[in-house]
């Protein structure tokens, strides 16, 4: 858990970097996520590193507060979108400071294979703190294509590929369609140049190229022809075209054109 976990705790603090200093102004910045400035971003996180805290020290508790939040869906989307919204950007900056670095304190001690319900399926202590890095990750997109400036791809960007090769099957699911019984090959070149591979090498479907565009795919922060992404096969292209790494109901993603190519 230690890698995983200082992976998470540094992409959180490159994106608290970029955030710390902006003025009021710049807290409310639109992002390409619709309804959404920064400030919300950030709450947004912070909003989910409280919960994923809760879950993580407490999970009977968390599964009864979820449980009976389902049972109202109305009332459980209206806490997860305006818990904190009174909060200024300070005060939603230092939330999200605390937040997540209590979830990482307790993170760190887990055993990766340890099981912890969330709001889908029950994951391995691994796995959550994969979805909080890809959490951070996605919504800093957001954060730095509003702003308009560049962040440099880590080695942590292999977690998040992980992740959305191993949510093929979710992605159909999820729309309610059939999942494809043909493999599909994934090949990444890695910020430092290392090959990432995922799948059967005989396969005729294929995914490769840049890591960082694929994960700029999975989780819905640009459109698969705004990449450099090379797709060959049906089944390749149907995944890249519905294709979702995070739990909830089917994103629309982004629009071609919205992004030049990098």
């Amino acid at each position: 858990m230690k890698t995983i976990c200082f992976d998470l705790a540094n992409e959180q603090q490159a994106l608290d970097a970029i955030v710390a200093d902006l003025d009021e102004a710049g807290w409310k910045t639109m992002t390409p996520s619709d309804g959404w400035n920064i400030k919300e971003q950030i709450r947004h996180l912070a909003y989910f590193e409280e919960r994923a805290r809760l879950c993580a020290s407490n999970p009977a508790g968390f599964k009864r507060w979820l449980t009976e939040m389902l049972q109202d869906l109305k009332r459980m989307n209206a806490h997860i979108e305006t818990t904190g919204s009174d909060l200024s950007a300070t005060e939603t900056l230092n939330w999200w400071r605390e937040e997540r670095s209590a979830l990482l304190e307790i993170l760190e001690k887990m055993d990766r294979k340890d099981r912890l319900p969330w709001y889908g399926p029950d994951m391995s202590a691994m796995s959550f703190a994969t979805a909080r890095l890809m959490e951070t990750w996605a919504h800093g997109q957001d954060i730095v294509d509003a702003l308009g400036v560049e962040r440099k791809p880590t080695e942590g960007l292999r977690h998040i590929a992980h992740l959305g090769v191993s949510t093929f099957g979710w992605s159909y699911a999820n729309r309610q369609m059939e999942v494809p019984q043909t493999p599909v090959r994934v090949e990444l070149t890695g910020p430092s140049g290392d090959l990432w591979a995922w799948g059967p090498e005989d396969t005729k479907d294929i995914v490769k190229g840049p890591a960082e565009d694929f994960c700029l795919v999975v989780v819905q922060r640009r459109h698969v022809a705004d990449t450099n992404l090379m797709i060959i096969g049906e089944t390749a292209a149907q995944w890249m075209s519905i294709t979702q790494a995070y739990a909830g109901p089917p994103g629309e993603g982004r629009k071609a054109g919205m992004f030049p190519k990098r």
